[in-house]
C-alpha cells in the first residue's frame, strides 16, 4: 500500500483512494471538511493549515512509524506550507520554493521577466504616491492587487487618480501595506488544466469563465471556445511557465488573458483548478485530473503521452440570488436536473458541496443555501456559497444552455 498525507481543501480526489492501494491520513482542520470523507481516510488528524512546521511536527512522527509516499495538497492557500513539509520530510513533489514563487505575484512576476516570458508591466508600491507615479506612467487603467491574495479578493481596477486614492484605502484598511500595481490586460480570461511527471508538462483541458466587476468567476465552461485559436500559444506558454517555476511534478491550473497581444499570464498555481475543473475536464475530455493527482506521483497510472481531444462539454454556473435573508427557496417541478438540498446548518465553510453525489449524473444543482439564511453580495469567491449547476453537453456551448436553465428554475425569495 501506498500512503500519503493530503492537507486541507475539499478533500473530493481521495475518495477511492483505497480501492487504488492508497491509504491517505488527511490533515485538516475541525469543521471544514465533510464528515462522508472519514470513510475514504486512514485517519483525520487535526493541525493549523497556515502553519507549516506546526504541520511538520504532526506529520513527522506518522512519517517515522510508516513512511509518507507523498505529500500533497489541492488548496492554493496552504500550498506554501505543504511545500515546507515536503520539504521537511525529503519527499518528491512540489517545494516550499516553487509553491512561493507561485504564491507570491510579484514574485512570479520577477521570474517571467527574468525568463521573458508573458510581457507584463508591474510594480510593487509601498504608497500612496508610489502607486499614483506607476498610473502615470501606464497612462491607462491599472490593477491593484494583494500580492498574495486569493479568492479574488481586493483585486481593483483603477482608471484615474481619484480611482487609485479610494482603492489605495480599501488596500490599506485591508491591511495591505504593499500591493503589486499592474497595467490593466484588456480581454478574456481562460485557463490551462496541465498535468506534470518528471519534469514532463502536458497541458490537458481549456476553460473560460464568466466573472463579475469584483473579478469574480461564476460560471466556467470546458472546452473554451475563445482559446480555440490560441491553443498553440497557450500550450507553449504553460510548459514554459511551468518550467521557470521548477515546477515538476502533480497539476496546475494557469490563467491567461488573451489580450490584442497575445496571451498574457494573469496568474498560475500548482493544484487543481477551482470550480469542480477537474469534473469539468473529466466530463469534456475523459481524463480524470483528481484521479492522476494520486495516481500518476505514485506510478499506479502513467502520464498520458499525448492529451485527448474533447468529446464532450461542461459547465458550472453558480448560483447568485439577491442579496438578503431569505423567506424561501423554490425548485420548479419540470426542472431538468437531479437537484440536491444541504440540510440546514450543514456543510456551512464546504466549498462545492455535495460535488461527489453528482459524478455521474449529466445535469445536476446543489442548493446550499436554507430559509433564514443570508444572501451576500458577491465579492469574492467564498460568496458564491448559495449552491450551483453542473451539466453536460454535446459542446460547451449547450453544457451553459442547460446550466442556465436550471438555473432560472430555482428561485430565491429575499
Amino acid at each position: 500500500m501506498f500512503r500519503v498525507a493530503v492537507i486541507g481543501g475539499r478533500p473530493a480526489p481521495i475518495k477511492g483512494a483505497r480501492e487504488l492501494g492508497v491509504d491517505v491520513v488527511l490533515v485538516h482542520q475541525p469543521g471544514q471538511y465533510e464528515e462522508s470523507i472519514r470513510q475514504h481516510c486512514e485517519q483525520i488528524v487535526h493541525a493549523p493549515l497556515a502553519d507549516g512546521p506546526a504541520m511538520l511536527e504532526v506529520l513527522r512522527p506518522l512519517h517515522e512509524e510508516r513512511p509518507f509516499d507523498r505529500v500533497l495538497t489541492v488548496s492554493e492557500p496552504w500550498g506554501v506550507p505543504t511545500g515546507h513539509v515536503v520539504d521537511g520530510l525529503g519527499l518528491p513533489g512540489t517545494t516550499e520554493r516553487t509553491a512561493r514563487l507561485l504564491k507570491n505575484k510579484a514574485l512570479m512576476r520577477e521570474r517571467l521577466a527574468k525568463y521573458d516570458l508573458s510581457p507584463v508591466r508591474y510594480r510593487v508600491v509601498r504608497s500612496e504616491q508610489e502607486a499614483l507615479d506607476f498610473l502615470a506612467e501606464i497612462g491607462g487603467p491599472v490593477v491593484l492587487k494583494p500580492i498574495d491574495g486569493a479568492a479574488s479578493r481586493h483585486i481593483l481596477r483603477v482608471d484615474d487618480a481619484a480611482g487609485l486614492r479610494d482603492a489605495w484605502r480599501r488596500h490599506t484598511e485591508a491591511g495591505n501595506t504593499s500591493v503589486l500595481a499592474e497595467e490593466f490586460l484588456a480581454g478574456p480570461v481562460v485557463s490551462v488544466e496541465s498535468f506534470s511527471f518528471g519534469g514532463r508538462h502536458l497541458p490537458v483541458g481549456y476553460s473560460e469563465y464568466l466573472v463579475n466587476s469584483h473579478h469574480v468567476e461564476w460560471q466556467v465552461s470546458v472546452p473554451s471556445r475563445l482559446a480555440a485559436a490560441h491553443l498553440t500559444e497557450l500550450r507553449d506558454l504553460t510548459v514554459r511557465l511551468l518550467d521557470a517555476v521548477e515546477l515538476t511534478e502533480g497539476p496546475s491550473h494557469s490563467e491567461f488573458v488573451l489580450t490584442d497581444r497575445g496571451p498574457r499570464v494573469l496568474e498560475s498555481h500548482a493544484r487543481l483548478g477551482g470550480h469542480a475543473i477537474p469534473e469539468l475536464v473529466r466530463r469534456a475530455y475523459g481524463l480524470d485530473l483528481a484521479r492522476m493527482w494520486l495516481t500518476v506521483p505514485l506510478g499506479i497510472d502513467e502520464l498520458p503521452a499525448e492529451a485527448p481531444q474533447p468529446s464532450a462539454g461542461a459547465a458550472i454556473r453558480f448560483l447568485r440570488p439577491e442579496p438578503g435573508k431569505i423567506r424561501d427557496i423554490t425548485v420548479a417541478e419540470d426542472i431538468p436536473a437531479v437537484v440536491k438540498r444541504v440540510p440546514p446548518g450543514e456543510l456551512a465553510d464546504v466549498y462545492l458541496p455535495l460535488l461527489g453525489e453528482l459524478v455521474d449524473v449529466p445535469v445536476g444543482a446543489v442548493v446550499h443555501k436554507n430559509p433564514g439564511d443570508v444572501i451576500t453580495p458577491i465579492h469574492t469567491l467564498a460568496d458564491c456559497s448559495s449552491g450551483y449547476v453542473l451539466a453536460t453537453g454535446a459542446d460547451a456551448d449547450a453544457a451553459v444552455d442547460t446550466c442556465v436553465l436550471v438555473d432560472e428554475k430555482i428561485r430565491f425569495h429575499t
